[in-house]
């Protein structure tokens, strides 16, 4: 009897335990929701380049990954004259296809024609309320905010009424991770020179303990060390920044880094993908086919530090 009782109580044993494994693996992954996606770039479109048709290749690779996905543009969808004709011949063939998941913020280019209108038209209800450019919604368990830094129109100080909407929705949203971008960045590395105009934002943002920051307008891909709301490293509750000026048109040289330089490269076309738990955050700048640069993270919200 022996002979077949120690092993029939070890086969228990065993299925006990894998029983066990199996319950808490099910139990684990209905403890940590899928993240919601975000996705996108600025910069993107002109007539006779490739470099949009090339990120758009790479958008529907992963779509298809990422069924569920929201797409960003961190303005300049239009990299010319924001003219309806350069929607539909030059956006339109490339991220055009995603328009339905598609959410815009504009640009300088976009805005060159009648401030905005024929985005405003292009885009329709996703760019927001026509002539503002700026608007919220929630992605997950995150507050996404898109902004307008066309300051000269759209208007951009304290007393702003963009600015007195943006601490309006910040206060009210019940979320505890917040992401936000729009196209000027207050600090680069490149030769593009930046525009201070969207400094309230990033204070706003910074007294609202934002998680991150993305623009777009200097053709190129950085990321800075996590900065505070003076623009000072702090590495433990600073918001952490992008520049993600790669969707496709042409590629600007560089300065030299800033001290809050983390990493950045002008080699190559690409989209920056966000997986946004309800608690952290990854990231990673995916390269377009044949780029061989790229740069992954992750990071937490700033209510569970």
């Amino acid at each position: 009897m022996r002979s077949w009782f120690l092993p029939f109580i070890a086969f228990l044993t065993i299925l006990t335990c894998a029983a066990l494994l199996a319950f808490l693996l099910i139990e684990n992954r209905q403890a940590r929701p899928d993240p919601a996606v975000l996705i996108g770039a600025g910069d993107i479109s002109v007539c006779g380049q490739d470099g949009d048709d090339k990120t758009a290749q790479l958008l529907r690779q992963l779509v298809r990954r990422h069924p569920r996905a929201v797409i960003f543009t961190a303005g300049d969808n239009s990299q010319t004259m924001g003219q309806m004709s350069e929607y539909i011949q030059c956006f339109e063939p490339a991220w055009g296809s995603f328009k339905n998941r598609i959410r815009p913020s504009p640009g300088n280019h976009d805005w060159f024609t009648e401030q905005g209108a024929d985005y405003f038209t292009y885009f329709g209800q996703a760019a927001g309320d026509f002539g503002l450019g700026y608007y919220s919604f929630d992605h997950g368990n995150w507050h996404i905010v898109s902004l307008n830094s066309n300051c000269e129109s759209a208007g951009c100080g304290e007393d702003s009424a963009q600015a007195l909407w943006l601490r309006d929705d910040l206060e009210k949203s019940p979320q505890a991770c917040t992401l936000l971008y729009w196209h000027h960045p207050i600090r680069s590395s490149g030769k593009v020179p930046v525009d201070l105009s969207g400094e309230v934002f990033w204070q706003i943002a910074s007294d609202f303990g934002a998680e991150i920051v993305i623009n777009g307008h200097d053709h190129h891909y950085e990321r800075f060390v996590p900065l505070d709301r003076d623009g000072i490293a702090s590495p433990d509750s600073g918001i952490r920044s992008f520049i993600v000026g790669t969707g496709g048109a042409w590629l600007f040289d560089l300065d030299k880094p800033l001290p809050i330089t983390a990493t950045r490269d002008n080699s190559t076309y690409g989209v920056i993908l966000f997986l946004l738990y309800p608690d952290r955050y990854e990231w990673e700048f995916i390269p377009v086919k044949g780029g061989g640069y790229t740069d992954k993270g992750s990071g937490v919200c700033n209510q569970q530090i």
